[in-house]
């Protein structure tokens, strides 16, 4: 009964949380694939260094090529992050035959289209499940379990940081700045916080979405990103006075054969499953023409989550050395990519605005909204302490981006409207 051998690259969080799960589930392992499973080395940066899970110290190397060159490694598990030396050294281990597991976002929206092609041509699995939302299996449900079916949509919260900074942000009023500390201190968000509360790390996992959802090479520069960082008190009060919960979604959506992926803050009726999603936690809402709507909804990082996806794909690809099936799991994209323009994105719009509290100042702004035939759902007009002042909260009807941001510009055009001071897109008003 031949072990089989892996090696691993990165001893970090997630790394530590392979190594237990490997060592601690070795029956299950041997029921599931009727071998056993053993690292056999780690590529580290310091061999010394005080680790979350006891292991052999002769095992540990900061030399890489002890890893990918050991002719006895037949997978490579990668959780050490970085882009370019990293997908190097996936590259290389590639073409020496050796089947990859990635627990790496960024780099598999970067250059995930470059290593799935190598792998096939060298007969090899690249299984990357643990990239996106960590423990919750999205990427293995829409590759296998909805295969079947064509993706309308997706929408998700899919970065545990800002989701954790905006539920605090709602449930007890704090500022931004102060629940970003507190998530620092909680090790939510890293020492620069950029990646996560500016949307980027959202709109990696919404392109690799994207691209296995649609079948298109959608690439990251196609997603429109806007962070959290600007979202007030202010904002997030008036959401839920008019019945909304604000989040940080990722939206990829198909009409016909045209798509549009973002990440930006949005406003989500208090009824919708995302809203009631809390905390650290992520969920990614699916639409199918077959199928109708499912959700997926877990822990979207933590050692033990992000590791559990980890070592799920190892089990994929030594399932599939013993079927003799490597390397055929990865298919084309079907689909040319079209993406929607700002005249095809059609979307619900919140806006708030300080205005001249005079007669005909509504009148003038509602005017520039009717010239486009875009209605109101729901006002808001309310005096304001500054003399003279009013703020103005509008929901609208649909309407194109396009409209809509002609609309913003002819609204700061305008004498009586003093200041533009949020604008955000409302999506899920009866789930569709």
């Amino acid at each position: 009964m031949k072990t089989i051998y892996v090696g691993l690259l990165g001893l970090g969080t997630v790394g530590s949380g392979v190594v237990k799960i490997i060592e601690d589930h070795q029956d299950k392992l041997m029921h599931l694939i009727g071998c056993p499973v053993k690292i056999k080395k780690v590529l580290v940066q310091n061999i010394h260094k005080h680790r979350q899970v006891d292991i052999d110290p002769s095992v540990l190397t900061t030399n890489v090529s002890e890893v990918i060159e050991d002719p006895d490694i037949d997978v490579i598990i990668e959780v050490m992050g970085g882009i370019e030396h990293t997908k190097n050294y996936l590259l290389e281990a590639l073409s020496r035959k050796k089947h990859v597991v990635t627990a790496n976002k960024d780099l598999m929206a970067v250059y995930g289209t470059q290593l799935l092609k190598t792998a096939t041509e060298n007969g090899c699995d690249l299984f990357y499940e643990a990239s996106v939302a960590g423990g919750i299996p999205i990427i293995r449900s829409l590759v296998d379990g909805l295969a079947s079916d064509r993706i309308t949509k997706m929408m998700g919260i899919v970065n545990g940081t800002t989701n954790f900074i905006l539920t605090k942000m709602s449930k007890f009023g704090s500022p931004y700045e102060e629940v970003l500390k507190e998530a620092q201190r909680l090790g939510y968000a890293e020492a620069d916080p950029t990646s996560d509360v500016e949307g980027l790390d959202a709109a990696r996992k919404m392109a690799i979405l994207a691209r296995l959802g649609f079948s298109m090479e959608v690439d990251l520069d196609d997603v429109e990103v806007k962070g959290i960082t600007d979202i007030t008190e202010e904002d997030i009060n008036y959401s839920k006075r008019l019945g909304y919960t604000m989040k940080l979604i990722g939206i990829a959506d198909r009409t016909g054969d045209k798509v549009e992926v973002s990440v930006q803050p949005t406003l989500l009726p208090d009824s919708h499953p995302l809203a009631s999603v809390h905390d650290e936690f992520n969920a990614v809402y699916v639409y199918g023409e077959a199928v109708g709507e499912t959700m997926f909804y877990g822990p979207g990082a933590g050692s033990l989550p992000t590791a559990t996806a980890v070592v799920s794909d190892l089990v994929g690809v030594l399932k599939n050395m013993r079927l003799g099936v490597n390397g055929r799991s990865a298919v084309s994209p079907q689909f040319e990519k079209q993406m929607k323009s700002p005249e095809e994105i059609f979307a619900q719009y919140f806006l708030r605005i300080h205005v001249q509290d005079q007669v005909g100042a509504f009148s003038s702004i509602t005017s520039l909204f009717s010239n486009r035939e875009v209605s109101f759902e729901k006002i808001l007009q309310l005096p304001l302490k500054e003399k003279d002042l009013a703020e103005i909260v509008i929901v609208t009807h649909k309407a194109s981006k396009k409209d809509f941001e002609e609309i913003l510009q002819q609204l700061n055009d305008l004498d009586v409207v003093k200041e533009i001071k949020s604008a955000y897109r409302v999506e899920g008003n009866g789930w569709g």
